[in-house]
């Protein structure tokens, strides 16, 4: 008996297998021949041409019409495997183009993925669950470089230039609030002046921190210094330092509603301009990106 693997019949002209089945399933090559819309004697061709490819008789003819040999019945159920690997492939491949399938690179900020991305990416994955989101958290800065150098798809940013060569949208926007601990002086107050707040030690986020460099501009603005007594390098922390009473800090709204819940520490509303801040999406072009990453781009901006 003649054995056939997988592999050897993934090399066969898929056509020529096709046939060889419609002929098995209908018995004659007449019949399979109108079933095809093609010629007897080109259906005939083909499955002679099959057996030579495979240097073995696949098929007995007799007047009644034909019948598999035992090298046809082995070939008939690999045959079907081929061919629907092949028509796997093809769906795999449309899912590809049309973007139901796919790896979109994704740079954000720590603010971005704590307050926004976990649900926008839960709701994209209801309409992709195919689309695979590689997710790295950067500061600003270095998401811009990384979007410029090709090393990522999508970047999601706060308040910082992109420059001339990269695509922006807007995404999202929040709001910077100051946390103190219980009991602070600062809490006696009415109406806060965020000069007020910079005659007390603050807590720092990590060097390249966005919400640092806002606070600091700040501070220059109204020609006074912001004393970062300690620096530290995630928000959690940062509430851990305010709880302790080393200093005061300043978070994103959202994020420090989540943190009180947790910590001992306090909310204080900064009502000055520069603590809303606008956060926007940057690509090299909406029109370069693979089909998956432009999909998640029109979710991310359609959500707004």
């Amino acid at each position: 008996m003649t054995f056939y693997s997988f592999g050897t019949l993934m090399h066969l002209d898929p056509t020529s297998l096709r046939l060889f089945l419609s002929v098995l399933e209908e018995g004659t090559i007449a019949r399979a021949a109108e079933r095809e819309f093609i010629a007897a004697a080109a259906v005939s061709k083909r499955i002679s041409e099959l057996e030579e490819s495979l240097k073995t008789k696949l098929l007995t003819r007799t007047n009644k019409g034909v019948t598999p040999t035992t090298a046809g019945l082995a070939l008939s159920s690999l045959a079907r495997r081929a061919l629907h690997g092949l028509e796997d492939v093809a769906i795999q491949m449309s899912e590809y183009s049309s973007g139901a399938r796919g790896i979109v690179r994704v740079v954000a900020n720590i603010s971005v993925i704590t307050q926004f991305l976990p649900d926008d990416i839960k709701r994209f994955h209801a309409k992709y669950p195919n689309v695979q989101i590689q997710l790295e958290e950067k500061v600003s800065t270095l998401i811009i470089k990384a979007v410029q150098e090709n090393s990522a798809d999508v970047g999601i940013f706060s308040n910082c230039y992109a420059g001339d060569n990269l695509q922006v949208l807007p995404y999202k926007k929040d709001r910077l609030t100051l946390i103190v601990p219980a009991g602070h002086p600062l809490l006696k107050k009415k109406k806060l002046k965020f000069e007020e707040a910079l005659n007390y030690d603050f807590i720092g986020l990590h060097q390249g921190s966005n919400i640092n460099h806002i606070v600091a501009h700040a501070a220059d603005n109204i020609q006074r210094n912001m004393n970062i007594k300690i620096q530290v390098t995630g928000f959690d922390t940062l509430c851990f330092m305010v709880d302790a009473a080393l200093g005061i800090g300043v978070l994103p709204v959202t994020i420090a509603r989540m943190y009180s819940k947790i910590f001992d520490i306090r909310l204080i509303p900064i009502e000055e301009d520069w603590s809303t801040r606008s956060i926007d999406i940057c690509m090299r072009s909406k029109e370069s990106l693979p089909t998956a990453a432009r999909l998640f781009v029109e979710h991310l901006t359609m959500e707004q």
